[in-house]
């Protein structure tokens, strides 16, 4: 007799083992640290054949992009109250970066021990990598949200772009952030609302004249950049 197993129960199984293998990776980063951690012990503790592991994921650094995309989909999930309450620009924005900062504090000491790989040019790892665009355009998506969604007045030109340069604005926290010591990350916190009315303030005037001006100028090195 051949029992057939149905795919939705197969598809299942094989999430379950994906998240497992992401889990115990995670914590074995945290606890050993990231060059100290093979792929065979991750194995080993999830429970699971090397062979098998690697067929989930090829590296470590394949592992470390699950992981961004974990984060980005709890980010989004976690900005869903607040953008769909806040209609002013500042609200939605400050909403969430503090929103990204709460659900990332259990993975705070990670952070700053793989952020050296992170940092290098050409690693897979980094966020300008070609190998993290998905998880990078999820991002900026997000801050899309944030613009298109505001009630504020924006310059047309700069709300094409605003998106963008607001992901480079997180990037910025997120250094901090690495580097952050304080209780409860408070000072990454207080950055945030420091930050936000400046940058709500310049977005505001936008539309000016003479601001119009400089945030062209703005627009045209980030285009120069990302060439």
């Amino acid at each position: 007799m051949t029992i057939r197993l149905d795919s939705t129960y197969s598809d299942g199984v094989a999430e379950k083992t994906r998240e497992i293998i992401v889990e115990t990776a995670l914590r074995l980063f945290m606890e050993r640290g990231y060059e100290a951690t093979t792929m065979r012990a991750i194995a080993a503790e999830a429970g699971v054949s090397v062979g098998n592991a690697y067929y989930y994921f090829g590296s470590k650094e394949q592992l470390l992009q699950a992981y961004y995309d974990r984060a980005n989909a709890a980010h989004e999930a976690a900005c869903r109250e607040v953008l769909a309450a806040e209609r002013s620009f500042a609200g939605r924005l400050g909403g969430v970066l503090r929103a990204w900062v709460r659900i990332s504090e259990p993975y705070h000491g990670f952070a700053a021990k793989f952020f050296k790989h992170a940092a290098e040019p050409g690693n897979p790892l980094s966020p300008f990598s070609a190998d993290t665009a998905p998880a990078r355009e999820s991002a900026i998506a997000l801050y899309r949200q944030v613009v298109n969604g505001s009630a504020d007045r924006i310059d047309d030109e700069l709300r094409a772009e605003l998106p963008e340069l607001l992901w480079l604005l997180w990037m910025g926290i997120v250094l901090f952030w690495v580097h952050d010591t304080s209780p409860g990350c408070a000072r990454t916190y207080r950055l945030i609302d420091r930050v936000v009315p400046l940058v709500d303030r310049l977005v505001g005037l936008s539309h000016l004249p003479g601001i119009r001006g400089i945030a062209r100028e703005v627009i045209d090195v980030v285009h120069e950049l990302r060439a």
